[in-house]
């Protein structure tokens, strides 16, 4: 049995953590915020509120990938491209959907990756339980 790599993060900005630094292109590029991060004046209760909206809308967007697990799947790419397939996964980042029987304008793929980025919408049916 080979042993596993572990990739480790690099050494964020201030030389001791890992991560982003807040204020750096990719970091405001993949968490955009309408309150800015530099601005000391900020008004926390605005703040505060926003943070509530967000994690709502994170959290009903997950259930949604959760609810569309094993589900036939209607997706609408640019290019005017209509697909079919049966929803599997989801990666961590929600960059790419996992897929099963892609039904394209060239023919089925069993199995295949689809990056969210070329998603212009996607829908599902909800089972009559789920509505509540």
């Amino acid at each position: 049995m080979k042993p596993v790599c572990v990739l480790r993060m690099p050494r964020g900005p201030d030389g001791s953590s890992r991560g982003f630094d807040p204020t750096s292109e990719r970091y405001l590029a993949l968490c955009p915020t309408t309150i800015s991060s530099s601005d000391s004046a900020v008004d926390s209760a605005t703040f505060v509120e926003e943070q509530k909206a967000r994690t709502v809308l994170r959290e009903r967007y997950i259930r949604s990938l959760l609810a569309m697990v094993k589900k036939d799947v209607h997706f609408t790419m640019y290019e005017r491209v209509k697909v079919n397939a049966v929803f599997g996964a989801s990666d961590i980042d929600i960059l790419n959907f996992q897929v099963s029987d892609l039904q394209t304008p060239l023919g089925v793929q069993k199995e295949a990756l689809i990056r969210c980025p070329d998603i212009i919408s996607y829908s599902f049916s909800i089972d009559a339980g789920l509505k509540d």
